[in-house]
């Protein structure tokens, strides 16, 4: 933790270097895209993107799931979508699944997850189990998270909001895969319903 508040203390400096782009976040944010992602600490989507403060608008859970809309609870995942639609305007979505995926993992080889009952309701809430038929062996489980990619992008059109913008031809969704281990970002081509390097 040391390096992270060491860092945290000089990062006003940084600012100080560039205070017409530090002020101008102040005023409010216009960000391009809203970029759904996983929680896993390994995938930085400013990093993968080389987006600038203000330009992603971003929405990371624990396997990358957007829930089921309408479900009669309130929830930050479609409220988060919810604003970024409907006042931020974004003109794309980004959903972005990634290889060694512990939560897709889990789905795919069934494990037990009572110890951690907060997961597992997450996860059998919010996903269906993946398709995959090469992922049991895989360790990347890559299959399954493609699949698991194109479940979420079909939830993402559910919502009222989404699917009013898509068919007006004002938001675009992308489905997207990023491979840990080589830094490789694929996107899914839907004509040929297979994902392709960008």
């Amino acid at each position: 933790m040391q390096p992270l508040i060491d860092y945290a203390r000089t990062f006003r400096h940084q600012t100080a270097a560039r205070p017409e782009e530090f002020a101008r976040l102040a005023e409010g944010q216009a960000p391009q895209a809203l970029f759904i992602t996983c929680s896993d600490s390994r995938v930085i989507p400013s990093l993968i993107t080389g987006a600038r403060p203000g330009e992603l608008f971003e929405l990371r859970t624990a396997g990358n799931i957007v829930p089921p809309y309408g479900s009669g609870q309130p929830s930050g995942e479609a409220a988060t979508i919810e604003y970024a639609v409907e006042v931020l305007g974004v003109t794309d979505v980004v959903v972005c699944g990634h290889s060694h995926c512990g939560a897709v993992g889990a789905l795919v080889r069934g494990d037990d997850l009572n110890a951690v009952p907060a997961v597992r309701d997450w996860l059998a809430h919010a996903a269906p189990r993946p398709n995959g038929t090469k992922s049991q062996d895989d360790p990347a489980v890559a299959d399954a998270v493609q699949s698991h990619v194109l479940a979420q992008i079909l939830r993402l059109r559910s919502y009222p909001c989404v699917a009013r913008r898509v068919d007006a031809g004002e938001l675009r969704l992308h489905a997207w895969f990023y491979e840990i281990h080589t830094g490789t970002v694929l996107a899914h081509e839907p004509h040929a319903d297979t994902y392709v390097a960008l």
